[in-house]
């Protein structure tokens, strides 16, 4: 009786410290892809069906209130911003750096010396106006459609 009481002890004590030590790497450890499906109204989704027909891959995300699909057409990276009725509040396309109006690159040597734009991109509202966007040093300055910063 003894030794099945030590050998249940044992086994027991073993398989504590197994899942501590289990825990223990999950935590010092990257942590793990999570991923959340977000319910997509079908307004929205037949906004990205009928503005890019035969999209695949598109990728959904919640942004303040509104639906953000990605996806890539003709080899350009876009984002669009749709609210839940389906209409379109925005389209952000990637551009090359070299494609942001000369002033833009002005502004950022000016005032974020030493800094390089990471991104960029194009920003087009729902009404046609055109901004720009220039990752610098992690933040997003945004700037009209001539280049000129607004914020």
């Amino acid at each position: 009786m003894k030794t099945s009481l030590m050998s249940a002890l044992v086994i027991f004590s073993m398989a504590h410290y197994a899942t501590v030590a289990f825990t223990h790497s999950i935590i010092l450890t990257k942590p793990a892809l999570i991923l959340v499906t977000i319910d997509v109204p079908a307004a929205v989704k037949a906004t990205v069906a009928k503005l890019y027909p035969g999209a695949k891959g598109v990728r959904w995300e919640k942004e303040d209130g509104n639906y953000e699909a990605g996806l890539t057409h003709n080899g350009k990276e876009l984002s669009l911003v749709i609210d839940a009725t389906g209409n379109l509040i925005e389209t952000e396309t990637t551009i090359a750096v070299s494609a942001l109006p000369a002033s833009v690159h002005a502004y950022v040597a000016k005032h974020h010396v030493g800094k390089k734009i990471k991104e960029a991109a194009e920003i087009v509202d729902a009404k046609g106006k055109k901004t720009y966007e220039a990752e610098v040093g992690g933040k997003d300055l945004i700037f009209d459609e001539k280049g000129q910063f607004i914020k």
